[in-house]
């Protein structure tokens, strides 16, 4: 039996966020089959899906012993700043509603009831252009069920009939739109929003409402349509009458954080992505960060009107030549859908910790606890589903045997390419700007750029005695490495991870991730992290139980 909850705490909170990746990730191929507009590029569910992994990876930053209000606040913050596609960029206002509606403690019916018009009035904000028949409808749908409710009404009822009321809208949608009548199917969008409304519905009663499964239909099976109307934007804005010629779709999405503009100077910069593209959405989490998102021929543009209005960070450019379309349907492809050119991530990895981290990342795993021979990454290639394999070696073998690995690879058939990550905690970096959506060489390059823009550093405990660059170690010394080399020797672990930070950082820094380690104490991350805070205002820090042997923890500073 489970308790029905008369409130959402911070750990009710917590559940939902973890239910609703994995409900996306779910039906992630689901969602992105439906995605038909502004260009069928298929992404509609992985951008949801990254979106919200991105708030989780900041609630879990905020510890486990956040209230509900910091909760609720990390992920408004990291749904802003990891916003994929306009998709995300429109739900990240739904978590900032979220947020602001836990601000006073656990949400109860009234807040549920004020965090959907809240929501509503973010995300029409956000949007530059509002069309029915999307995401935006959705919301609506759910609002004005959430309003028709007294407030005495038990919050068990309120969020069934909220889902319930959205599951109707979702089936709507395919009447709203020329373009989605035309396709035969519901929103996307739309759809990936009534799956993070079901996942509430399972925290706050314990079982996930019945829902239908939606399928893009094949040409034959599809009605003939009426006169084909002007593409539009997948979370609800019309696009611009600019950059679209035959009804073909801009060339680039454009997606970036802004940090500094007031709301004036984001409606500015609102206003001067419409005149360059359509699908313009500009998000902010509530303190000063905004997401922004365009479609445009000109991608430079973009960026230099976000340049203009604050500190532009996290920039991310796809081209929509990088999807590919089949007349007929491909293997596990809808008919007719984009189907985008299929990879697979490989990474050596030590620690149960590491490897939960890559694979919830989408990266195939090959463990390298204990050394391992080349030939055991050889025959991990050749066994990978798709014939482009993109390897995250990450230290595990030496630059020879990768390369003997790759010719043999390639022999076999394989279109193989080593990224050059040195440590695990590069090959994260690399991962977190991996998309599929991209070129082969495209995503190479960016995943590389990230990995190599990540500085690394390792601590661990020597165990025979040696001269060093920075002097003589004697076993059960602490050593802190930059990169490969030894520049710190210290007698406390404590002492050498603080003074590795503190070297790893002397040339700037946003973010620190930190890998613990097995050996480790259990309250060694943390000490880090606070010592960081501390030492390093305005730095971020993310640390995770790696589990890894040999190094006590790695640091990547981004």
């Amino acid at each position: 039996m489970v308790d029905v909850l008369d409130s959402i705490d911070a750990g009710a909170l917590r559940r939902w966020a973890y239910r609703c990746v994995d409900a996306l990730t779910a039906r992630c191929d689901e969602i992105d089959a439906l995605n038909v507009f502004p260009i069928p590029d298929s992404d509609t569910g992985t951008n949801l899906m990254f979106t919200l992994r991105a708030a989780v990876e900041s609630m879990r930053a905020a510890g486990p012993d956040a209230d509900a209000r910091t909760v609720g606040r990390a992920l408004a913050v990291g749904a802003v700043a990891g916003a994929r596609g306009n998709s995300g960029v429109i739900v990240s206002q739904l978590l900032r509603a979220v947020a602001e509606a836990a601000a006073d403690g656990p949400l109860d019916t009234v807040s549920i009831q004020a965090m959907l018009r809240r929501a509503r009035v973010l995300v029409a904000d956000a949007v530059s252009v509002p069309v029915e028949g999307t995401m935006l409808t959705v919301l609506a749908a759910a609002d004005r069920e959430a309003s028709a409710h007294d407030a005495n009404v038990a919050l068990s009822t309120l969020v069934v009939d909220i889902a319930e009321a959205t599951a109707r809208a979702v089936d709507s949608t395919t009447d709203q739109l020329v373009d989605l009548r035309e396709a035969g199917v519901v929103d996307a969008g739309a759809l990936g929003l009534s799956v993070i409304v079901d996942a509430l519905v399972e925290v706050v009663i314990g079982r996930t409402p019945p829902r239908r499964r939606y399928r893009r239909p094949r040409e034959p099976e599809r009605q003939a349509g009426t006169d084909v109307s002007t593409p539009t934007s997948e979370c609800g804005g019309a696009p611009a009458t600019s950059g679209y010629a035959a009804g073909r779709p801009l060339g680039y999405e454009v997606v970036y954080v802004v940090h500094g503009p007031n709301d004036a100077t984001a409606a500015e910069l609102r206003r001067a992505l419409a005149d360059l593209g359509d699908s313009v959405v500009v998000a902010g989490d509530g303190s000063g960060a905004w997401s922004a998102h365009v479609h445009t021929t000109d991608p430079g543009g973009a960026v230099d009107r976000g340049i203009a209005a604050g500190d532009v960070r996290g920039v991310r450019i796809s081209c929509f030549g990088a999807v590919e379309f089949a007349e007929s349907p491909l293997p596990g492809a809808r008919g007719g859908a984009a189907v985008s050119v299929g990879r697979d991530i490989l990474a050596l990895v030590a620690g149960d910790g590491a490897a939960d981290l890559y694979v919830q990342e989408g990266a195939t795993v090959v463990r390298c606890d204990e050394a391992i021979d080349s030939s055991v990454l050889h025959r991990a290639i050749v066994g990978m589903k798709h014939r482009e394999v993109l390897v995250l070696p990450n230290g595990a073998l030496s630059a020879q045997e990768l390369v003997a690995v790759g010719a043999a690879a390639r022999a076999d058939g394989k279109d193989v390419v080593m990224l050059p990550c040195s440590a695990m905690v590069q090959g994260l970096a690399a991962l977190a700007v991996h998309d599929a959506a991209r070129a082969a060489v495209d995503d190479a390059f960016t995943m590389s750029e990230a990995a190599a823009g990540t500085r690394w550093g390792s601590l661990r405990i020597a165990h025979e005695r040696s001269l060093t660059w920075v002097g003589m170690c004697e076993p059960g010394d602490s050593i802190g490495l930059a990169g490969q080399e030894v520049v710190i020797v210290a007698a406390r672990p404590l002492d050498a991870g603080c003074r590795l930070l503190d070297q790893l950082l002397a040339t700037g820094g946003e973010m620190v991730t930190v890998l613990v380690g097995a050996q480790a104490s259990q309250d060694f991350g943390a000490q880090l992290a606070e010592y960081v805070t501390g030492a390093h205002p305005g730095v971020d820090v993310v640390v995770y139980a790696g589990g890894q042997p040999g190094d006590l923890v790695q640091f990547g500073v981004e």
